[in-house]
C-alpha cells in the first residue's frame, strides 16, 4: 500500500497517516484527532500522547512509544516527520485536508477520510478494496504483531484494549498457521 501511494504532499500525508495507524494501532478517531503537540521526536523514536480515546472516558490520556524502523521508507517516525516538513506544519491537527491546487488546508481530516485512504490504497496494490477500512490499521497491527511473536501484553500496551479476550478477537487469525498441529504431520 505504501508503494500505492502518490506522489507530493498527499502522498506524503497518506504515508504517514498509514505507517502511524499501523504502528500505533490506533482508531481512525484517534488518528485524526492528533495535534503535532500530541508528538515528541526523540532519539528512540517517536512518542505520541493520546489526550483521549474511546476507552478513557475520563481524557487521562496515555503515552504511545513509535520506535525508528528499519527501513527509512516505512518507517513511521522519519515519514511523519517528512509529512510535518514538506507541508510546513508546525502546530494544529497532524493530518489534513489538501486542496486539489497542493494546498495543505488548516482543518483534520475525518475518521471517514482515513477509512476512504486505506481502501484507495488497498485498491491501488491490487487488494480487494471491500475488505479493508480505516480500523484495518488497528487490526493488522495486532494480527500482524502477534505472528511475530509479540506477546499478548505488548499488543495490548500498544492497542489500549483493557480484556484480553477483545485483542484475541484480533490475533486469533493471525495464529492461525503459526502454531498449527496440521503443519507437523509431514505431509
Amino acid at each position: 500500500m505504501i508503494d500505492a501511494t502518490d506522489t507530493g504532499l498527499i502522498g506524503a500525508r497518506d504515508r504517514a497517516l498509514v505507517l502511524l495507524g499501523f504502528a500505533s494501532a490506533f482508531r481512525r478517531s484517534e488518528l485524526v484527532d492528533l495535534d503535532v503537540e500530541d508528538c515528541a521526536f526523540g532519539k528512540d523514536g517517536l512518542t505520541v500522547t493520546l489526550r483521549r480515546s474511546k476507552t478513557d472516558q475520563d481524557s487521562a490520556g496515555r503515552k504511545i512509544g513509535i520506535p525508528y524502523g528499519a527501513n527509512p521508507e516505512t518507517c513511521p517516525v522519519r515519514v511523519v516527520q517528512s509529512w510535518l516538513e514538506q507541508a510546513g506544519i508546525t502546530t494544529g491537527p497532524l493530518f489534513r485536508s489538501i486542496s486539489r491546487h497542493g494546498h495543505v488546508q488548516p482543518g483534520r481530516l475525518s475518521g471517514i477520510d482515513v477509512a476512504r485512504t486505506v481502501k484507495k490504497l488497498a485498491e491501488r496494490a491490487g487488494l480487494d478494496p471491500a475488505k479493508y477500512a480505516g480500523h484495518s490499521l488497528r487490526a493488522g497491527h495486532a494480527t500482524s504483531a502477534a505472528i511475530a511473536g509479540a506477546s499478548e501484553r505488548s499488543i495490548m500496551n500498544q492497542t489500549g484494549h483493557r480484556s484480553v479476550q477483545m485483542v484475541r478477537r484480533y490475533i486469533r487469525d493471525g495464529n492461525l498457521f503459526r502454531e498449527n498441529s496440521a503443519g507437523k504431520l509431514g505431509l
